[in-house]
């Protein structure tokens, strides 16, 4: 009897580990190309919905521009300080609509500082900033952003995964007025349909139509930073910020971003950058601003910077 007992436990157990090593074979070769094939049906879903969304134009309403005669961006006795330390101190200067101006420095001059503080991801500890006749000091980021800055970052924030015209349409959905429910018993459609027609439009614009429907991690780097700038675009902006642009990007790449940004300009576009190549923004730049711990150095037209000699001395090495 408790031989029979016996016997059974252990076809148990043996029948058990059979049905352990069928899941395990299952789960190891089965599984692994039923969840390919079934994402690549939904990839190809997408891609037909996306071309199905994109086949028209917007007609989402753009924002008025600000006359180019007029100051577009004010920065009035900026400071921030982190405990001790102050990282940007009594910075003044005015950007017009349609220019493109730099902000340039050594490291730790205070200049991604300042762009935090315009855009909202920081707080000011004095002074001011106006943006198109209106005070922005102390709204957050979104808030601003909604007003009509857009920026980009130092290093690259997109999500690789995703299709170009997704990580696009990101910046877009700022100009949405669906709300929370309206998204989940899907009475969006018509809005989302014309968000991803502009974030199409923005590829087109920045010239990478031909990797619409690409997952954005499969792009090199210098592309990668143009599908940040049509994102930003997505949202209708009259600035733009760059931080760094042309960071890590080839002579090629420098100069086909160059290109854009100049072609951006000559369509409304105002354009505040930091960078610290200085062959690209003496070329691309209508004016520089030049910080140096946490102080405006110098200002003026590109030339007339270079050859500062307080610049030259804390900048560009001594003369």
């Amino acid at each position: 009897m408790f031989g029979l007992r016996s016997l059974r436990n252990r076809l148990a157990v043996v029948f058990g580990l059979i049905v352990l090593g069928a899941i395990g074979t299952i789960y190891l070769t089965v599984t692994p190309r039923l969840e390919e094939r079934l994402r690549n049906q939904k990839l190809e879903g997408l891609a037909t919905d996306a071309r199905r969304y994109v086949g028209g134009d917007s007609s989402l309403p753009s924002r008025a521009r600000t006359a180019d005669d007029l100051p577009l961006l004010s920065v009035r006795g900026a400071r921030k300080d982190f405990g001790g330390l102050v990282a940007v101190n009594r910075i003044h200067f005015e950007m017009k609509s349609g220019e493109i101006l730099g902000l340039i420095g050594p490291n730790g001059a205070g200049k991604s500082t300042l762009f935090n503080l315009i855009s909202g991801y920081a707080s000011l500890s004095a002074g001011e900033v106006v943006f198109n006749g209106r005070t922005i000091s102390g709204l957050g980021a979104a808030e601003i952003a909604r007003l009509g800055i857009a920026r980009t970052f130092q290093h690259v924030k997109l999500i690789s995964q995703m299709s170009v015209l997704d990580n696009v349409a990101i910046g877009a959905y700022l100009r949405g007025s669906k709300g929370v429910l309206a998204t989940c018993i899907r009475l969006d459609r018509a809005e989302e349909t014309e968000l991803l027609r502009e974030a199409a439009k923005q590829v087109r614009r920045v010239g990478l139509e031909a990797h619409l429907h690409e997952p954005v991690g499969s792009l090199p780097l210098g592309k990668q930073r143009v599908v940040e700038i049509a994102r930003a675009l997505a949202a209708d902006p009259l600035l733009l910020l760059l931080d760094e642009p042309a960071a890590g990007l080839r002579f090629r790449e420098k100069q086909e971003l160059a290109v854009l940004l100049r072609a951006l300009r000559s369509q409304g576009m105002s354009i505040l950058l930091v960078e610290h190549d200085m062959d690209f923004v003496m070329g691309l730049t209508d004016r520089l601003v030049v910080l140096q711990f946490g102080e405006k150095l110098a200002e003026g037209p590109p030339a007339q910077v270079q050859r500062d000699p307080a610049v030259l001395e804390a900048y560009l090495g001594g003369v």
